[in-house]
C-alpha cells in the first residue's frame, strides 16, 4: 500500500476517439474530491510525453504516482520514463484495447472506479518485456519496454495497417485491416533463439515457417485476443507463440476464433517460455500496439520493473 496524495496525470486526446479525455475528466473531479494534487501531462508527440513524465519524477514536487488516461499504446510510452523507478503506474483504461488493464482486473468501462483505485494505493509488481529492434525508417522507436504483447509477422503488419486507419473504430479496425494482409505473402523464415528456458541448461535455436510470432509479457493483446493463454505476468519470463506456416483458408478459420479471446488450438500453432528471445525474420515488429522496429529483434523479460496499482 502507498498513499496517494499527488498524480501527474498522463493524457492522449486521440485515445479510444476521445475516451481517455472523458477518463481523465472523470478522474481529474474524483481526485479533487479526495484532496488528490493533479498534474496533467499531454505531450504533442510520444519523445515529448516520455521527457515531461521523466521531468514529473525529479525534484521535491515528485508525484506518489503516475496515471495514464488512455490505451495500451500510451502506457507504452509512459512505460519508457516511469519503469524501474519505483514509482507506481496506474492505469484509467480510455484506448481501443485496454489489454493491461483488462489482465490486472482495472475496469474499462468504469473511470470513477479506475480512479478509486488508484487511490487505493494497492502496488503490485509486475515483469515488463524489453526489445531490441533493428529501426524502421518509417517506424523508428529504437529499444523499448513493452507490458503486454509484441507482435511479429502478420500480427504486426495487420496492427501498423489498423494504426493508419480512421475507420471503423474500435477493435473492428483490426478486423478490416486483416483482409488485405491476408491477401499478401503470409509464411516467412524465422530463426528463434530461446536462452532461460524453464528446465532447459542450455541455449535452443528453432528455425521454422512461421506466418507471425508473439512474444507476450501478458496474455492478450488487440483487445482480448488470446495469442499467450499461458503468459504469467510476474514470472520473470516471456511466453512465445508460433504460428506455423499454414494456408489462407486456414488463417481466416483461425483469426475469428483468436478475435473472440479463444485458445488457439491448431498442430500449426507451437509455444515456449524463455527470459531471452531473438528472433529473425524479414518482418516489422508492434509492442503494445505501438511500432517497435523490423527483425532481427532480441526480447528479454525485466522482472520487477513496473509498480502498478491494481485492485
Amino acid at each position: 500500500m502507498t498513499a496517494i496524495r499527488s498524480v501527474a496525470l498522463v493524457t492522449n486526446p486521440h485515445s479510444g476517439h476521445g475516451r481517455g479525455l472523458a477518463a481523465a475528466a472523470v478522474a481529474t473531479a474524483r481526485f479533487a474530491e479526495r484532496g488528490v494534487r493533479v498534474r496533467e501531462i499531454r505531450g504533442a508527440d510520444a519523445a515529448e510525453t516520455v521527457r515531461l513524465v521523466r521531468d514529473s519524477l525529479r525534484g521535491p514536487e515528485r508525484p506518489d504516482a503516475v496515471v495514464c488516461a488512455g490505451g495500451d499504446g500510451l502506457v507504452c510510452v509512459t512505460l519508457q520514463a516511469i519503469a524501474s523507478t519505483g514509482v507506481p503506474l496506474g492505469l484509467l483504461p480510455g484506448g481501443t484495447g485496454n489489454d493491461l488493464a483488462r489482465e490486472l482486473g482495472v475496469p474499462d468501462d468504469d473511470p470513477r472506479a479506475a480512479a478509486d483505485i488508484v487511490l487505493g494505493g494497492c502496488v503490485r509488481t509486475i515483469d515488463l518485456g524489453a526489445i531490441e529492434s533493428t529501426p524502421d525508417p518509417d517506424h523508428a522507436r529504437g529499444p523499448m519496454r513493452f507490458a503486454t504483447v509484441a507482435g511479429t509477422g502478420f500480427d504486426a503488419r495487420v496492427t501498423l495497417r489498423a494504426n493508419r486507419m480512421r475507420r471503423p473504430k474500435g477493435s473492428l479496425r483490426y478486423s478490416f485491416a486483416a483482409v488485405p494482409e491476408l491477401l499478401g505473402q503470409l509464411g516467412v523464415p524465422y530463426r528463434i533463439e530461446l536462452s532461460g528456458e524453464p528446465g532447459e541448461a542450455g541455449d535452443r535455436v528453432v528455425e521454422t515457417e512461421a506466418v507471425m510470432v508473439a512474444v507476450g509479457n501478458t496474455r492478450t493483446y488487440g483487445g482480448g485476443m488470446l495469442i499467450c493463454p499461458d503468459a504469467i505476468v510476474d514470472d520473470g519470463l516471456l511466453d512465445l507463440t508460433v504460428v506455423g506456416a499454414m494456408s489462407r483458408l486456414e488463417m481466416v478459420r483461425l483469426l475469428p476464433a483468436l478475435a473472440a479471446g479463444k485458445r488457439i488450438d491448431h498442430p500449426a500453432v507451437g509455444h515456449y517460455r524463455a527470459r531471452t528471445i531473438t528472433l529473425t525474420a524479414a518482418v516489422p515488429a508492434t509492442a503494445d500496439g505501438d511500432p517497435a522496429g523490423v527483425l532481427p529483434a532480441t526480447f528479454r523479460a525485466e522482472p520487477g520493473a513496473l509498480a502498478i496499482l491494481v485492485p
